[in-house]
């Protein structure tokens, strides 16, 4: 088998080591992501997931590859079997409503929906046929209406998590059971019990293991063989393990190039886990922030490493955003104000930066997709932004304009994989504005009142009781900016300055 190399470079858990991004055919990508479970709504840790692995294909497309983007939804499973039976319900009907509720969350974070997205529940016929395989082959066996995977056939077991299977049966719960020939044997296929749905198979009614649905599927949309494999770090033993026994123990090919896993998500520095109070759902945070907050958020931290979630995190990603949409306000109104002038002479403000732009941004994500580097160009880019929009005098104008209009298609191309600047920024600003207020416990009448207040005594020249009134909003983070076409205000979740940083300390 001939792989061809891009440019790119992952990490590839594998191997252990960060390496050339290499194709079964040139210019194409086959690339897999393990979907959820449906039985419950979406919380952050799949938004940071799906966003990171959103990116991934986003950038390879617009580097010209041609992506074909699996990801999966396990909607037959014990999690949701149990929860439909409490709510008395058909477990279809519930993985139904929270695929529903998945893709809600999904496309207000600006994700892309795959090309193809397979359930288990359509999959049986692949799933029962790669079940069969797997015995034929002998890395399988039925027992009393069981089907289990034997790990003792598969001589490579262990390779992906770098453990030997005695080092994992000795620090595994394994389920003790007469039906297996080794403890670390894994099903494939289980028997049909009273409650639960079943499909007919070879071996009686039953429904599949976990770990079979995702080698059936991605190999029945993509092939044999995979580019990219994607998943969480806590996939990686045992569902990603067992994948790579089942999908190369019944084709004697190797399953996937490249196996690509996003950090955990902590929340103030402790596991996420609903048993600590500390678990939120992507539609709880959607309440108080704007989707491209928690987006950015996601991608201050390499995809790779672990990130910290807490409201200080929130709120200064917050800012940030929204000072990127007030500076891009304005560069839009300083672009269609400007009117007929003069051509640009001479060299361009930035016009180093504006040439080296996409190199840079290309040569950040080559390097395993390194979003913290771009985000840092960014910064660059808004703090030019600013500079431009300070060059009024009929001298600068032409060449700020000229390069005003630079700047916008260069973050323009950036927003194509990032998806941070969709918004049209007056409405971005306004929704900011109202859950700002909001998680600050202030009233928007309250405020307008203030506002109003501060204006009359302007009006009236009083200029204690205005800078009184200024003084006061402040104090409950709301500040005041007066400009041609009044007053407007803001609410700073954050310290003061703020809003001028981009790129975290993390550079992944």
């Amino acid at each position: 088998m001939t792989l061809n190399p891009t440019p790119v470079r992952v990490y590839d858990t594998l191997s252990g080591e960060k390496r050339l991004l290499e194709t079964l055919e040139p210019g194409k990508i086959r690339m897999y992501a393990c979907g959820v479970t449906p039985y419950d709504n979406s919380h952050i840790g799949h938004g940071r997931c799906y966003v990171a692995f959103d990116v991934i294909y986003r950038y390879l497309r617009q580097s010209g590859l041609q992506v074909t983007y699996v990801r999966n939804f396990t909607d037959v499973d014990d999690k949701i079997i149990n929860r439909a039976n409490e709510r008395g319900i058909a477990a279809v009907d519930l993985a139904c409503e929270n695929i529903q509720s998945f893709y809600r969350d999904m496309d207000a974070l600006g994700i892309a929906r795959p090309d193809h997205e397979p359930r288990v529940s359509t999959s049986m016929p692949q799933i029962i046929a790669l079940v069969q395989t797997l015995i034929e082959r002998g890395v399988a066996y039925a027992s009393e209406g069981d089907v289990y995977y034997a790990v003792s056939k598969f001589p490579t077991y262990g390779k992906l998590g770098k453990r030997t299977l005695d080092d994992m049966q000795a620090g595994a719960r394994v389920e003790v059971s007469d039906k297996k020939q080794h403890p670390m044997d894994f099903a494939l296929w289980k028997a049909a019990k009273p409650g639960e749905p079943a499909w007919e198979s070879p071996w009686g009614k039953g429904r599949p293991g976990w770990h079979i649905e995702c080698s059936a599927m991605s190999m029945n949309a993509l092939g044999e063989c995979l580019d990219i494999h994607c998943g969480g770090q806590d996939l990686i033993f045992p569902h990603h393990e067992n994948e790579i026994a089942q999908s190369e123990g019944a084709t004697g090919r190797t399953f996937s190039n490249h196996w690509l896993h996003n950090g955990f998500v902590n929340v103030d520095n402790e596991k996420m886990s609903k048993s600590l109070g500390n678990f939120f759902t992507i539609k709880d945070v959607l309440q108080r922030y704007e989707p491209q907050v928690l987006r950015l958020f996601y991608l201050s931290t390499h995809y790779h490493n672990p990130i910290n979630f807490s409201d200080f995190a929130l709120d200064e990603a917050a800012e940030r955003v929204a000072y990127f949409y007030e500076t891009l306000r304005k560069l839009e109104i300083f672009l269609d104000q400007a009117g007929s002038v003069g051509a640009p002479f001479g060299p361009l403000p930035g016009e180093a930066f504006l040439n080296e732009f996409e190199a840079r941004f290309r040569e950040a994500m080559d390097d395993d997709f390194n979003t913290v580097r771009v985000l840092g160009q960014l910064a660059e880019a808004f703090k030019l932004a600013n500079e431009l929009l300070m060059m009024r005098k009929a001298k600068q104008l032409p060449n700020a304009l000229a390069a005003a209009r630079q700047l916008r298609d260069k973050l323009t191309y950036a927003d194509e994989v990032l998806q941070l600047f969709g918004a049209p920024p007056a409405d971005y600003l306004e929704r900011h504005k109202t859950k700002a207020a909001a998680r600050r416990g202030l009233s928007l009448d309250w405020i307008a009142e203030k506002v109003g207040d501060r204006l009359i005594a302007r009006s009236e020249k009083n200029w204690a009781e205005a800078d009184r009134v200024r003084d006061e909003l402040l104090a409950a983070g709301v500040v005041l900016m007066d400009g041609p076409q009044g007053t407007d205000w803001m609410v700073s979740d954050v310290r003061a300055g703020a809003v001028e940083g981009v790129a975290g300390p993390d550079a992944g």
